[in-house]
């Protein structure tokens, strides 16, 4: 007859060990509970403020089109990107879509870089039409998904003007009735923590005032000051955003161009894949993983116009693709005729990965062994990287069903299991 062990541990023992590990167990329920599951733009669109209209996400998809076929079309597109005939085709079509029923993911109205100072009486009056086209674009069906503004930052200068931006746009927004579902303000040019706590206030005050749930008003951080990366002291204050203001912060967007500058980068090398925004994009990746915070590569100012049309596109492809190949699903577009080669690529670089994805997907849900054998942490990437295939439109839930043998909610399911056990409770 077999004997039971015997513990050595008391429960006594056990408890106190218990409560020894209460404020970690507390800190990673509270500050690390990991990304929603939620849909997450593959870009954000900056427009200046003033030049929103209801019909501007569908213009912008139609000059998008038009700079297409007046280049060879989409396929053409897909073989300057590097993509054989198969797999041009099959995204060219799905590309042709999205340019026709959701071209824009994200808009920015910018109030910032891209609309500069025209005075206080100038800026009053556009935030507030802002606020309205954008109550009247949602009521109408033509909003991107997601949309909000970037107000002014909060050094000295520019701090009143950009609050008082803030106050009137969301103030409109709140009068008019239910906020957009996909509302996202965004605070540029962050040198310190107590810049987002700041932040964090006054988004608080106007949930108060306009009776709105706490924590409904979250905001994107940019990044693009080396202040940020690396404080006074030698820490990095990016870091401590997430735990500062738990909950609160959406996304932070690496700004290309501003970061480049401040540590005095010559214009000409400039960029994303400069060694100096890899090591900023890293850092930010290293400071929110795991806290549900999301991240944005920045933009490529070399835009496809003129003569240049298909170099623009080639080089914002591969910017794309890298981008994504190091674990930022999102960038920044500045006009229509990106829009093209930004889902081109995206797509293609989904397509390509789904079926050796899809196929280790399936080996692992059906315990069947294959060449690689995958922990639960490898699934759950395998089937994010899925997931955000489907919510994006690179590849449907039926090539999905038939390539790993999971449906929707199960792929969902796999992705974010902390989500769907406390869903389950």
């Amino acid at each position: 007859m077999a004997v039971s062990p015997t513990p050595s541990l008391s429960a006594a023992d056990l408890a106190a060990i218990d409560a020894q590990l209460a404020a970690t167990d507390q800190l990673l329920e509270r500050n690390y509970p990991g990304d929603d599951g939620t849909r997450q733009p593959v870009h954000t669109v900056y427009v200046p403020a003033d030049r929103f209209t209801p019909s501007f996400a569908a213009d912008w998809g139609a000059q998008a089109l038009t700079t297409a076929e007046a280049h060879g079309g989409l396929e053409k597109l897909g073989a300057l990107l590097g993509q054989d005939a198969e797999l041009a085709g099959a995204v060219a079509s799905r590309v042709r879509a999205k340019l026709e029923s959701e071209p824009i993911e994200d808009l920015r109205l910018d109030f910032e870089d891209g609309y500069g100072d025209r005075g206080d009486e100038a800026e009053d009056a556009a935030a507030v039409a802002a606020a309205r086209a954008v109550s009247e674009a949602v009521a109408a069906g033509t909003a991107p998904p997601f949309i909000g503004i970037r107000f002014k930052c909060f050094e000295a200068p520019t701090r009143a003007r950009g609050l008082k931006t803030l106050d009137l746009f969301v103030s409109t927004l709140a009068q008019a009735g239910e906020l957009p579902a996909g509302l996202i303000l965004t605070l540029p040019k962050v040198t310190t923590v107590a810049q987002v706590q700041a932040m964090d206030f006054a988004v608080s005050r106007l949930e108060e005032v306009h009776g709105l749930p706490a924590g409904r008003l979250r905001f994107e951080v940019q990044v693009e000051t080396p202040q940020l990366i690396l404080g006074p002291d030698g820490t990095s204050p990016v870091a401590q955003l997430p735990h500062v203001v738990p909950g609160r912060i959406s996304a932070l967007h690496y700004g290309t161009y501003d970061y480049s500058a401040s540590l005095q980068i010559s214009a000409e090398y400039q960029s994303m894949e400069h060694p100096v925004a890899d090591f900023a994009k890293e850092v930010m990746q290293l400071a929110v993983a795991g806290t549900g915070i999301r991240l944005s590569d920045g933009s490529t100012n070399i835009i496809p116009v003129g003569d240049a049309v298909e170099d623009a596109w080639k080089l914002h492809g591969r910017l794309v693709r890298r981008s994504l190949e190091r674990g930022y699903y999102q960038g920044w577009d500045l006009h229509a005729a990106q829009l093209p080669s930004r889902f081109a690529a995206t797509y293609a670089f989904y397509r390509e990965g789904l079926p050796a994805a899809a196929a280790r997907l399936r080996n692992y849900v059906d315990h069947t062994e294959g060449g690689v054998m995958d922990e639960p942490a490898t699934a759950r990437a395998l089937a994010a990287f899925v997931l955000r295939g489907v919510q994006c439109g690179a590849v449907g839930t039926e090539e999905v069903q038939a390539l790993a043998g999971v449906e929707l909610s199960q792929l969902t399911a796999l992705a974010h299991p902390r989500l769907a056990h406390s869903t389950s409770k």
